[in-house]
């Protein structure tokens, strides 16, 4: 492969390239790339990286509304737990005390 200055950009083909995509691998002239999060990005990667995944929405969705639920569920499975062991193991402790007169 030919060294970074012998290369011309994809979308210019009279001018020199200036930088390698990290997302595509495609060389590029200044005008055709931009800096995003510290890397020198093309146009179509850069919208690639700033557009929402919509896979990870409809999860979002699921998401919240299971959380919540699974959230009370387990709440309430301690407290029972818990209830069961102090009611369970609290009988002698509370026996009636003769104070005297």
């Amino acid at each position: 492969m030919p060294p970074l200055a012998q290369q011309r950009c994809l979308r210019h083909d009279l001018r020199e390239a200036v930088c390698r995509c990290p997302g595509c691998s495609r060389y590029f002239c200044r005008e055709c790339v931009v800096e995003h999060s510290g890397r020198l990005l093309c146009l179509d990667c850069l919208s690639d990286a700033s557009e929402p995944k919509t896979a990870s929405s409809s999860l979002s969705a699921v998401a919240r509304f299971a959380l919540p639920i699974a959230s009370l569920l387990v709440a309430w499975l301690f407290f029972y737990a818990a209830g069961w062991v102090v009611s369970s193991g609290t009988a002698p402790l509370h026996q009636p005390v003769e104070w005297p007169r």
